[in-house]
Parts: structure tokens; C-alpha cells; sequence
């Protein structure tokens, strides 16, 4: 439970974070370390959500209270595609082959934690 709560404000840090910098910066003065903080409080931000989905799912669908490590894991590859698809979005490059690539990615990834740990 304490992997929760601190994620949780973690999470909500990174989000009043990502709102400021909305509000009080544009794409043109915010420069390469501007963008590289926008992505990793993105990812941060849906870590949180991710994380907090798949709790509930869990609960509701498998009658589990704990959670694993792996389900972490889990987690933080599937926060990973939000990310992608705001990559693909910023070269113009959203169709079904992109799409059905960050699907795959993803997947591929998950195997990986499922037989890796």
C-alpha cells in the first residue's frame, strides 16, 4: 500500500506540473530539455492512471488485493503507449500501420515481462 500512496502523489505532482507548463509556456521557448520534461511528466502522469486502472481491474476481474511487482511492470510498459502515440502525433504519422505498430510494441513488451520475470 505505500507503493500506492506514493505513486499516487507522485502522479499528481507530475500532473499540476504538465498543467503549468500548458499554461505558461509554448512548444517554441520551452527548448530540448522543455520537451524532454513535458514527455516524462506525461509518462509519469499516465504511470499513475495505468497503475490505478489495472488496481481496480484486478480487484473487480481476479478478486486480488495485492499487488505484484510484475504488476508494476506491467503497468509501466502499458503507460508507455500514451507516449508513442503523442510521438507519432508530433511527426503526423497516425494511421493504421502506426497504430497496429505501438499495439505491437506494446504486446511484445508485456510478453517480455510475462516470461522474463
Amino acid at each position: 500500500m505505500k507503493h500506492n500512496r506514493i505513486i499516487s502523489v507522485i502522479s499528481i505532482v507530475g500532473l499540476a506540473a504538465l498543467i503549468l507548463m500548458l499554461v505558461f509556456t509554448s512548444p517554441t521557448e520551452i527548448g530540448p530539455f522543455g520537451v524532454l520534461l513535458f514527455f516524462t511528466t506525461v509518462y509519469i502522469v499516465a504511470f499513475g492512471v495505468t497503475t490505478l486502472l489495472m488496481q481496480a481491474f484486478m480487484r473487480l476481474a481476479f478478486k486480488k488485493d495485492t499487488f505484484k511487482n510484475k504488476d508494476y511492470l506491467y503497468a509501466a510498459v502499458l503507460a508507455f503507449g500514451p507516449i508513442m502515440f503523442l510521438m507519432a502525433r508530433s511527426f503526423g504519422a497516425i494511421n493504421f500501420w502506426t497504430t497496429g505498430l505501438i499495439f505491437l510494441f506494446i504486446f511484445l513488451a508485456e510478453f517480455l515481462v510475462a516470461k522474463r520475470v
